[in-house]
């Protein structure tokens, strides 16, 4: 099943997410099976001002293990994490279902 994980920085953060940076792609590239889709949102200047990863996942439980163990989340980086299920009805210009 698809989770969106949405990732919220607090304000301020930039240096710290650009140190974390590293561990972070780290991170996600272990566990490249499961990343559907990801990067980074951005603010009205272009600069990072959080995330948003597409995870395939067994359950809510394993998303939000995912988000938890994520370095950007256990550097503190984030204002707020919301997980939910996602259900994808368009990828690559084709409708894919109801």
């Amino acid at each position: 099943m698809l989770f969106a994980i949405i990732y919220e920085d607090k304000p301020g953060v930039l240096d710290q997410r650009a140190a974390a940076r590293p561990a972070h792609l780290e991170y996600l590239t272990a566990r490249a099976a499961s990343v559907a889709r990801g990067g980074a949102m951005l603010d009205a200047e272009g600069k990072p001002c959080g995330s948003l990863i597409l995870v395939e996942a067994p359950d809510l439980a394993a998303a939000e293990k995912i988000a938890a163990e994520d370095p950007y989340t256990q550097a503190g980086l984030f204002q707020r994490v919301t997980v939910r299920a996602f259900r994808q009805v368009f990828a690559n210009g084709e409708r894919l279902a109801g």
